[in-house]
């Protein structure tokens, strides 16, 4: 049996790119009808969310801004992609760096910064992507951008060898964000080199690890969807209910009064279920997607 439409809450394993996900995810709901929202890169594990046939439509306008990492970042050197999968680069021991240095760096990297993305980012430059420039041989130099750190704390410490100190870091973030830029930095800024070598996703928008299943667990589902097509708006959007009449202009692509909400909102029939995403304008509700048409 195909899968109902809906998202797939994802914990994506390490080792794979966000499109071998939904490769799999194919396979598993038996369906082409899927695709992602955001990316996490291969080493990086945990939320990645997918939508399935009808909620497909939804991906594009989400507002998964809001996103919660854990981390581990290694002081002592610094390395070509940033991470622990790329060449080693110089670096300096990390053995008489304190705590309080520590925390003093990362006081700076919190709040709103200007942040250059690693060199081995998705960021496209003239065309290509960042990371096949770097693959080939390139030197890149990507411009900064203004992104929000809204916490990074520390969780613990230790010292695998006396020259290196490995962080335990949680940082929640805008989108945008590349948490391997905040270890190149820190490492930058005190003086040692620094890199990623864990990265987990816990949370990206409304959606957390508590709604997370791996790929495994899925396939044993007789059907995969996490949230079928009304949770998932119910979920992702503001609501707004209306009577049936109203529901089935809506659903002929007919428009509706205003009620003032800002950005894309779900309206839900009578029945409890979602007619279309609708976004006001030019002093009309104007369905986005209709996700159940009348007749």
């Amino acid at each position: 049996m195909n899968a109902s439409s809906g998202l797939v809450v994802v914990d994506k394993p390490a080792g794979m790119t966000s499109h071998d996900v939904v490769g799999r995810m194919r396979r598993i709901a038996k369906t082409r009808k899927i695709g992602h929202a955001g990316t996490l890169d291969p080493m990086a594990t945990g939320v990645l969310v997918l939508g399935v046939e009808r909620a497909t439509k939804l991906l594009g306008h989400l507002t998964l801004t809001a996103k919660t990492y854990v981390a581990t970042i290694r002081l002592g050197y610094a390395t070509v992609t940033d991470d622990a999968e790329g060449a080693r680069l110089d670096g300096a021991s990390a053995a008489a760096v304190t705590l309080d240095q520590v925390n003093a760096g990362i006081a700076d990297l919190t709040g709103v910064i200007d942040q250059v993305p690693s060199a081995v980012s998705a960021v496209k430059v003239d065309g290509r992507r960042a990371y096949d420039r770097v693959r080939s041989g390139e030197e890149v130099e990507l411009k900064s951008r203004r992104v929000t750190v809204s916490r990074f704390d520390l969780l613990a410490d230790r010292r695998p060898e006396p020259d290196l100190l490995d962080l335990d870091v949680v940082v929640d973030c805008s989108s945008g964000t590349y948490i391997r830029a905040l270890a190149r930095d820190l490492g930058r800024t005190l003086g040692t080199g620094g890199h990623l070598t864990a990265l987990r996703r816990t949370r990206v928008g409304p959606f957390t690890l508590a709604e997370a299943r791996t790929l495994e667990q899925l396939a044993d589902e007789e059907d995969p969807v996490t949230l079928d097509l009304d949770s998932a708006v119910d979920a992702a959007f503001p609501r707004r209910d209306v009577d049936g009449p109203t529901a089935t202009v809506l659903g002929h692509g007919g428009r509706l009064p205003t009620t003032g909400v800002t950005g894309p909102y779900g309206v839900f029939g009578p029945d409890g279920r979602v007619v279309a995403l609708v976004v006001e304008r030019d002093g009309a509700a104007r369905p986005e997607v209709v996700l159940r048409p009348s007749g």
